[in-house]
């Protein structure tokens, strides 16, 4: 895994104009701009705790509601993750991690299968975080999961603080995804699949 992995991603709809420029292999830093202060929040949680670096500029319809945006923001950037994975020689390919805030704790589980699937079974007991609807988090992750053609399992195991259980999902999964899309130094650059194509 000695090329680069980066990805440039710009997606254009008559809703939302997003650009995302990724580098798997970064130290964390990002630049999140999507004109909804938690969700620019999160973004750079993910970035940093994934050691992503990550460039997001995000122009939406946020004066009808803030749907678009965050969902556009996720196939961009799985698609952005999807280009920059390759095609997965040499790397772990699962991946899993906890990540507790206060009370709440969250377990994400990650397969870079080629098979888009997102289970989450986290709930909110508050419809918004500051500006943001919290049931556009599952929104973001499904568009994430099935643009970057990962599965992924998303599980609240404990929490009753909203901001906490929901910071706490975005940590585990960059995480999460941090650990499958390393290089496994005992693969020798294979496909990690039986089928040796993922």
């Amino acid at each position: 895994m000695d090329t680069a992995r980066t990805a440039t991603i710009h997606r254009v709809t008559g809703e939302t104009d997003i650009l995302v420029r990724l580098d798997l292999d970064g130290t964390g830093q990002s630049r999140i701009e999507t004109g909804i202060g938690f969700f620019d929040h999160m973004l750079t949680a993910l970035a940093r705790h994934g050691m992503f670096d990550m460039d997001i500029a995000a122009k939406g319809d946020l004066h009808i509601d803030f749907h678009h945006t965050a969902e556009d923001t996720g196939i961009a950037l799985g698609q952005a993750f999807a280009k920059a994975i390759g095609d997965k020689r040499g790397i772990r390919r699962f991946g899993h991690a906890l990540a507790p805030l206060d009370e709440a704790l969250s377990e994400v589980v990650v397969d870079i299968s080629g098979r888009p699937y997102l289970a989450w079974s986290v709930d909110f007991t508050r419809d918004k975080i500051g500006e943001m609807d919290t049931e556009l988090f599952e929104e973001f992750f499904r568009a994430f999961a099935m643009s970057a053609m990962i599965t992924l399992h998303v599980t609240q195991k404990a929490g009753r603080n909203c901001h906490h259980i929901a910071e706490a999902s975005f940590k585990a999964t960059a995480r999460a995804l941090r650990m499958a899309a390393e290089a496994d130094p005992r693969a020798a650059g294979a496909i990690p699949s039986t089928k040796g194509v993922l």
